[in-house]
């Protein structure tokens, strides 16, 4: 039986409401699961779907054809397509290709005239034409998104609804990535699409096609966030467990597709702003800190000292080593 809970954050724009309950229900959900299904978004349904018609049209082209918006192409800004197998996790390639995005920034930003990595401009490929526009109007919603549930969580903790936009993520990273799993039954390498993880950031929320296959590990064992008609996935990253001394759960979550076709999925990712130190709350007591061994990459989030970007950023050099090494510094 599938428990993941659901949260309407919609109830957040009824001005003047009580969110006691609502507040009391995030706090549950985060502190059992580090997952939620959200609705009550407002996502507009035909945006995602022309993003679906999209991302399926750019994928089915030749590989030489998208190798014209290849990641090393965008050099700092660590955007653009990679191919099968050119991510990894835990140090296994996986079983799948994608594009990253991140917000579109020109030359004359400061952060980009500096070099700073994460930061610039997209990579677009020529066709199809569209997928640029509906990509910014799609992250867009999904800041717009993301803001209200970190107000929801805020509200949770005890805080001000507006705690996290005036600490956090007044100029948040967002990132958005669109993934292709084609099916593991079709191909002779793999166990999983994507291994055992966690995210880095604060929040992704997540748009998934009918495929199924996303996993997420619980006290019980893994159970399936099996996709759910008008209903995006939230999850909780790294520096909310950071940030909450383990009271909040990042948790580890993996992808299996063993269906008839591709599936695609579109993470979206709401974090801290470059240069935010994330520290614990004075609110939370000693961490609740899971041994250093016991997780995914054996290593601690409570641990690290340094900016949000620092932190990233070792983490961008394990999963592309190659591009790291030649274009990634800390300018």
């Amino acid at each position: 039986m599938n428990d993941v809970p659901e949260i309407d954050i919609g109830q957040l724009l009824v001005a003047g409401g009580d969110h006691s309950r609502l507040a009391a229900a995030i706090d549950e959900a985060c502190r059992e699961w580090g997952f939620f299904y959200l609705v009550g978004h407002g996502v507009d349904p035909d945006l995602q779907v022309r993003l679906d018609e999209l991302a399926r049209e750019f994928f089915a082209r030749p590989e030489d054809e998208k190798a014209a918006i290849a990641m090393a192409r965008a050099g700092h800004a660590w955007r653009g397509w990679f191919p099968l197998g050119g991510e990894l996790t835990s140090g296994h390639p996986d079983e799948k290709e994608g594009m990253y995005f991140g917000a579109e920034l020109s030359a004359d930003h400061p952060r980009v005239m500096s070099g700073t990595p994460l930061h610039g401009a997209n990579l677009f490929p020529d066709d199809p034409a569209d997928l640029r526009p509906i990509v910014i109007a799609y992250m867009e919603t999904m800041t717009h998104v993301g803001q209200l549930v970190l107000c929801g969580i805020a509200l949770a903790l005890g805080l001000e609804a507006s705690w996290f936009a005036d600490n956090l993520t007044g100029e948040p990273l967002t990132l958005f990535r669109i993934f292709r799993y084609p099916p593991l039954s079709h191909r002779s390498t793999g166990q999983w699409s994507v291994g055992e993880h966690t995210d880095y950031g604060l929040l992704t929320i997540l748009a998934q096609d009918g495929s199924g296959g996303l996993q997420v590990e619980t006290p019980n064992g893994w159970t399936d966030v099996q996709p759910r008609s008008g209903a995006l996935v939230c999850n909780l990253g790294d520096m909310l467990e950071r940030l909450t001394g383990g009271r909040y759960r990042s948790t580890p979550h993996r992808v299996r597709n063993i269906g008839g076709g591709d599936r695609l999925s579109f993470p979206f990712f709401l974090d801290p702003s470059w240069d935010a130190v994330v520290s614990k709350l004075p609110i939370v007591g000693r961490p609740v800190e899971l041994d250093a061994a016991r997780r995914w990459d054996h290593t601690s989030v409570h641990g690290f000292e340094g900016t949000y970007g620092e932190y990233i950023l070792t983490k961008v050099s394990r999963v592309f080593p190659e591009l790291a090494s030649g274009t990634l510094s800390t300018n």
